[in-house]
């Protein structure tokens, strides 16, 4: 039987199935041929490099029956799809479709030939495991690292130093003159792929866009020199990403760019992308806008360790206002203003404490939204006191549930969201009560929040920073009064315990935001009965079109 190269097998896979092979995966096989004793292949989201490794799998074992395949990845459900696409590709490929045995077969670990034939009936063929689990004793010619570092196995140096501990295990493993094999996406500034890059491992690295030039801030009619001719120019991330278009926002002379207005924030310049036919402009403004960071968006798709504690929480790139809201009715209509801007939403989120030493404030933030999607940070304060203080007939007079209710009149609050997570469990139904003692018309929402709050906060005010939609009273940013910006600058995501609750009821107002305003919240005096909300107006209605 004579060999084949990866490249010539995947390309009779693929006229197999009716597609073309890019041009990417062609040099992704012919670098999986190349022999070297660790291999590191960077790819970005979305290239498809299942679509190379489970043909390149089944050509190993097509030119040789004998050989055996370690396949890790973050879990064993994980590692299994790759099995079961090898397997798959060896029944269907016209080269391997009488290779295996005809009886169904495990996922997890199986072999080519039946046992009696194997020239090492102790391994199998393929074992398919977690980089957690148990794979002490097992043999094999290549061991593969498929995706292994994902971010709940990184985030922290206890859990990066279990991963490479785990990792050591393989070089018991691998037989004399083996081979390593990773594949994947950076995930943090600590990582695996950098390590084995840096001693010497082969590497093949193919990120969206191979060429790529970023600003900061930029000045409108001014020349800046890029090195190349951009074929795609975003400026932002996450919801607030643009994708710029050349004769409008900017013109292109030479190696060199010149926009048509000022911006300060991220401004990517990027050509040559990987797989043009796939990913379209189109698409990748899609996957950005989807990409809440945009250290995210480096590792993810141009491939860059980012060092996770960056400083990224700036506020100086908050901007600040000091005018306060102002509520119209005129023309039957209620519009709530913010100096010249009107208000279209709000969120109100309250993260309750006991007050206690060492306990995180009691921290209620609100953020108004206008129409363009602006970001007001309005309120951000810290209650005091017990979360109730009862007098007469069990009546609420005093404690921090007072002192949302003082807040919800001024502002015209429609709803406030509680985390119910630890003391905010008893909060909601307490506040309910001071609600309705004051006449107060006002929703409560519970939320328990599960997701790490490192994280949760990164994502939520990245975007907004690096774009600078977001605003701020000037009461938030006076340091002397306000602890908000000093917890912004000390702002690690690798540590758990540090005060960071004022920002992060903040983080839990973005990701909320728009919360429609639906009316009132105090019983209204006017004469009036069909203004009823400042917000604009967003019944549904039904129309009969005739075409």
């Amino acid at each position: 039987m004579a060999k084949i190269s990866t490249a010539a097998f995947l390309m009779m896979w693929n006229d197999h199935l009716n597609r073309d092979t890019p041009d990417c995966h062609i040099r992704i096989a012919d670098w999986l041929d190349k022999p070297a004793p660790t291999k590191v292949l960077l790819c970005h989201r979305g290239i498809g490099k299942s679509s190379t490794l489970a043909p390149y799998n089944a050509c190993k074992f097509y030119n040789d029956s004998g050989y055996q395949i370690l396949h890790q990845s973050e879990s064993d459900p994980s590692a299994r799809k790759i099995s079961r696409a090898t397997q798959s590709i060896l029944r269907r490929h016209p080269l391997t479709k009488d290779i295996l045995p005809p009886c169904k077969m495990d996922v997890e670990r199986w072999n080519i030939n039946y046992i009696d034939d194997l020239p090492d009936p102790l391994h199998s063929s393929m074992l398919a495991k977690g980089i957690m689990s148990n794979v002490t004793g097992s043999r094999a010619d290549q061991v593969q690292n498929d995706d292994i570092e994902v971010p709940r196995n990184i985030t922290t140096p206890e859990l990066r130093g279990k991963l490479r501990e785990r990792l050591d295990e393989q070089t018991h493993i691998l037989k004399p003159g083996g081979e390593r094999l990773f594949v994947g996406t950076p995930h943090t500034y600590d990582s695996i792929y950098t390590e084995l890059i840096e001693n010497g491992a082969d590497v093949l690295i193919i990120p969206l866009f191979s060429k790529e030039k970023r600003f900061d801030s930029v000045k409108a009619g001014e020349s800046y020199h890029v090195g190349f001719a951009p074929e795609t120019v975003f400026i932002g991330i996450h919801k607030a990403t643009e994708l710029l278009e050349e004769g409008i926002h900017y013109q292109i002379t030479g190696e060199n760019i010149i926009f048509a207005s000022d911006y300060d924030g991220i401004i990517d310049c990027y050509a040559d992308v990987s797989w043009p036919e796939r990913f379209t402009p189109e698409d990748i403004l899609t996957r950005r806008k989807e990409t809440r960071t945009i250290n995210a968006w480096d590792s993810q798709y141009q491939l860059h360790a980012k060092p996770v504690v960056e400083s990224r929480l700036d506020p100086d790139r908050i901007r600040l206002y000091e005018v306060e809201p102002n509520i119209i009715e005129a023309n039957g209509e209620v519009t709530m203003m913010l100096g010249n801007t009107r208000i279209v939403g709000a969120t109100a989120i309250w993260d309750p404490s006991a007050g206690k030493i060492k306990s995180d404030a009691s921290a209620f933030t609100l953020l108004l939204t206008d129409a363009k999607g602006h970001l007001y940070w309005h309120v951000c304060k810290g209650l005091t006191g017990d979360l109730a203080v009862f007098g007469h007939n069990d009546q609420i007079v005093g404690g921090q549930v007072t002192q949302i209710c003082d807040l919800v009149i001024k502002y015209n609050i429609p709803s406030v969201v509680i985390e119910t997570n630890g003391i905010g469990g008893f909060a909601p139904n307490i506040l309910r009560q001071a609600f309705k003692s004051r006449g107060i018309s006002c929703g409560v929402i519970e939320s328990h929040e599960t997701r790490n709050k490192q994280m949760r906060i990164l994502e939520a005010l990245e975007a907004p920073l690096q774009s600078r939609f977001l605003w701020a009273h000037v009461s938030i940013a006076d340091e002397d009064n306000s602890p908000v910006f000093g917890q912004m600058r000390d702002f690690n995501p690798e540590v758990s315990d540090q005060p960071d609750d004022y920002i992060d009821s903040l983080a839990g107002a973005i990701l909320r935001t728009p919360i429609r305003i639906a009316k009132s919240v105090q019983k209204r005096t006017t004469t009036s009965d069909t203004i009823t909300s400042w917000r604009p107006n967003n019944a549904q209605i039904k129309a009969k079109i005739k075409y």
